[in-house]
């Protein structure tokens, strides 16, 4: 299955791409083998990554993302670590 990510790179810019395999995508990313924009910023961390259902939507979702402002792909990284927080208990 097709995957979409979000990696930060070393100035804070995000990065926006998909992959069959997240894992080996990053490790190619962060030997400079990736792309162009990810090897002059580097290191890179992944911060978001999403499990498509098919290679078109996973594509869509990508092109989705990169026409967000930097502002709206930071608050979908905000909501995605609250939602993956447990609730504290009082």
């Amino acid at each position: 299955m097709p995957f979409v990510y979000i990696l930060r790179c070393a100035d804070g810019s995000l990065y926006t791409g998909i992959a069959k395999d997240v894992e080996r995508r990053l490790a190619q990313h962060r030997a400079g083998r990736a792309s162009r924009y990810t090897r002059a910023r580097l290191p890179v961390r992944l911060v978001w990554s999403r499990e498509g259902r098919s290679w078109s939507l996973a594509l869509r979702e990508e092109i989705r993302i990169k026409g967000m402002r930097k502002a709206e792909k930071e608050a979908l990284l905000l909501l995605e670590v609250q939602d993956s927080c447990p609730p504290l208990s009082s």
